[in-house]
């Protein structure tokens, strides 16, 4: 019981700034059990949720939008988007796969990181924004309603993402030695299907309160899809993925839950059929 604990702490450690310290020896109980990445996931969406709900209920639409954006990056620290950057340095890099592969693990930023972490934010936020929008339309002006929905979204989002980072190491092969190579070693069938239990069960759950039940459930599988792309443009880029490209699903997979949630709001409140 107390390596499962010193795991969970490790986790916290690992996935966040939350100061609860970080040793080789509790970094190697985390790594033995990486389903925990949902528990972690769990709880550090429902930080980023309250935080949304109280933006949103104080704070107008597009400046509460930043906020979490920034609370996000607060919260989880810039490991995962400096894996982004490191990812769009080694895919718009030209030439063979060594050039890539070094672009890939190059400390420096280039052009191509700068544009894809650039893109990462802008559409982070933008689907923030438009999430809000459609959780007001949903709660018939309801704020604390739209606050709560949104609250559940990035419950979701951040689960997503977690999961995104699990299905990458399952399905992935590394390309060198490093902790990514580690999460790769130990992240076992089993250890899968046990995390994504538990993300079917709260992605289930966050958003039955307002009628939209499948909402979490659509939102994790595109978020996995997303994670399977993500693998297969670094497979054929790199010849497998590395600790970056398993950081790049995280970021794109919470974004992508977050879009997903957006279009299920628009196509309940009637706004897709309009647009088609």
């Amino acid at each position: 019981m107390n390596d499962f604990f010193l795991a969970l702490r490790s986790g916290f450690g690992f996935l966040s700034t939350v100061p609860v310290g970080l040793t080789m020896e509790g970094l190697d109980e985390f790594f033995k059990r990486t389903y925990l990445h949902i528990l972690v996931g769990a709880v550090l969406g429902l930080l980023m949720g309250m935080f949304a709900f109280l933006a949103m209920m104080t704070l107008p639409q597009q400046i509460s939008a930043i906020l979490i954006v920034i609370f996000v990056y607060y919260l989880t620290g810039l490991n995962h988007l400096d894996g982004l950057a490191d990812f769009g340095d080694g895919v718009t890099a030209h030439g063979s796969l060594e050039k890539k592969i070094r672009a890939l693990k190059d400390v420096a930023l280039g052009i191509g990181g700068v544009g894809f972490c650039a893109m990462g934010i802008l559409a982070l936020y933008a689907s923030i924004v438009c999430l809000q929008s459609e959780a007001v339309i949903l709660a018939n002006s309801s704020m604390r309603t739209a606050a709560a929905i949104l609250l559940s979204s990035i419950l979701i989002a951040e689960i997503s993402a977690m999961q995104c980072m699990l299905t990458i190491a399952a399905f992935g092969k590394s390309i060198h030695e490093g902790l990514g190579s580690i999460l790769v070693q130990n992240t076992t069938i089993p250890k899968y299907v046990v995390g994504l239990s538990g993300s079917v069960v709260i992605c289930a759950i966050a958003l039955q309160p307002f009628g939209l039940w499948y909402g979490g459930l659509i939102a994790l599988i595109a978020a996995i899809i997303s994670a399977f792309v993500v693998l297969n443009i670094s497979n054929r880029h790199f010849g497998g993925m590395n600790g970056d490209v398993i950081g790049t699903s995280n970021e794109v997979g919470r974004t992508i839950a977050l879009i997903t949630i957006v279009l299920i709001l628009s196509y309940h409140n009637g706004g897709i059929p309009w647009m088609l």
